[in-house]
């Protein structure tokens, strides 16, 4: 069984990675001012996939820390729709889940 601190630190360490991921992404996406027309339509193409990248850090970001502020408060690992106990397994590929599987179903 893994342990809160290493879960902690898990989570910790992908926060880190994912914010400094952003900070390249919007570094990015600021960097685009082709003007020529071509130039700037293939940009724009690039930089809508980016912002979907984006966008789905952000989420992944405020789950992380929905789970830190679960772990501060003694809840982390209990699904917070039914308050059964989270599987090690669930766990251990969505560190950051805040439901059980049958609930998250």
């Amino acid at each position: 069984m893994t342990d809160l601190a290493t879960r902690r630190a898990q989570l910790d360490e992908r926060l880190a990675f994912l914010v400094d991921r952003l900070r390249e992404l919007d570094a990015e996406l600021d960097s685009h001012q082709s003007k020529d027309w071509e130039e700037l339509a293939t940009e724009r193409e690039g930089d809508e996939v980016l912002e979907r990248l984006g966008q789905s850090g952000q989420t992944e970001i405020a789950r992380i820390r929905a789970a830190l502020v679960r772990m501060d408060a003694g809840e982390y690992g209990d699904c917070v729709k039914c308050g059964e106990e989270i599987s090690e397994e669930r766990l251990d590929l969505l560190p950051y889940t805040p439901f059980c599987r049958t609930c998250a179903r």
